[in-house]
């Protein structure tokens, strides 16, 4: 069975361009398995708390291609969660540009359960992005390998232009006038 929960890359705000070196992504490599450990509590928690979808809701995500949607859980936080008490997991997420100073994460899936920041607009294509990002999960042949793909993928490419943000963003493009 996969396990499902989402990688710490999956809303990564990174971009790189032809002045910027990609961040080296030997040493996250090296803790991944610590956030993963961390993520799988954090999804476990939002299947307790979470809302489940509605019937509209349940419908994009089939469309998308999320195989078990009527698991997937809403839940409304104050900010994202991120293991800030672990202090490796804090300076990577720092030398990434997943956390720090000006920077706010209104959205992460955590395998079935998506955490949202509340006063965050959750519309239709944010959403059917997001559940792209379950249905990835759903498929990837283990937690950690889908994890330094991605994690790769965005050091090489930048966020936009990473494979599996790719795809999420073509659902993006989808259902924007829906």
């Amino acid at each position: 069975m996969k396990k499902l929960v989402a990688p710490l890359l999956l809303t990564l705000s990174m971009s790189t361009s032809a002045n910027t070196t990609p961040p080296d992504v030997t040493e996250f490599l090296q803790v991944l398995p610590q956030y993963v450990q961390w993520a799988e509590q954090i999804d476990k928690e939002g299947q307790k708390t979470g809302t489940s979808l509605n019937e509209a809701e349940l419908q994009i995500a089939k469309e998308v291609g999320v195989s078990h949607p009527e698991k997937i859980r809403m839940v409304y936080v104050d900010s994202v969660p991120y293991p800030y008490e672990n202090p490796v997991l804090k300076e990577m997420g720092e030398r990434i540009g997943f956390i720090g100073e000006g920077i706010t994460n209104n959205a992460q899936v955590f395998g079935y359960s998506i955490y949202v920041r509340k006063g965050f607009i959750l519309d239709t294509p944010k959403l059917a992005h997001e559940f792209v990002h379950v249905k990835q999960i759903e498929e990837a042949s283990s937690l950690l390998e889908y994890s330094k793909k991605h994690l790769v993928d965005m050091a090489k490419y930048g966020y936009a232009d990473a494979p599996y943000e790719k795809e999420a963003f073509k659902a993006n493009e989808k259902y924007k006038h829906k």
